[in-house]
């Protein structure tokens, strides 16, 4: 079954059930999709990259709300972030992004941190769904300076 119509029928159970923040955080999901392709014909892949900004930039808003001591923005971005992050892959555990983050430098032929930016591009060539702050300190452990 396709991302969108896991979300549509998401969307009907949550009114079902009357959840208020899971409706809502469905409904903003397609509407990124639907944003994108009015009809909702977008690949799998594209979507969810979609979703991975959208859930980046809640988890910068959950990192702002915790900084200015905001416990009700706290609890539903924590809501929201569950919820989107049922249609992610996977994450990487932290040994699984340093083995990429290994082979990278090995490719990439990384000998300082001056070639960070190389070693980031061959991780993501890599693979795409590494947690890009976990790759970044494990290449800043891994690396001289």
């Amino acid at each position: 079954m396709a991302i969108i119509e896991d979300i549509n029928q998401g969307i009907k159970d949550a009114m079902r059930s009357r959840d208020q923040i899971r409706l809502e955080t469905l409904r903003m999901l397609k509407s990124k999709i639907l944003a994108v392709d009015a009809r909702g014909a977008l690949p799998d892949a594209e979507v969810q990259k979609l979703f991975k900004t959208y859930y980046g930039n809640l988890q910068e808003a959950l990192e702002q709300a915790q900084a200015l001591n905001r416990p009700e923005s706290v609890e539903k971005l924590k809501s929201e972030l569950a919820i989107i992050q049922e249609f992610l892959p996977k994450a990487l555990s932290s040994e699984e992004t340093k083995e990429i983050v290994v082979k990278a430098i090995a490719e990439s032929g990384a000998k300082t941190k001056k070639d960070f930016g190389l070693v980031m591009k061959s991780i993501m060539k890599l693979n795409s769904s590494v947690d890009g702050k976990v790759a970044k300190e494990w290449v800043n452990q891994l690396l001289p300076d």
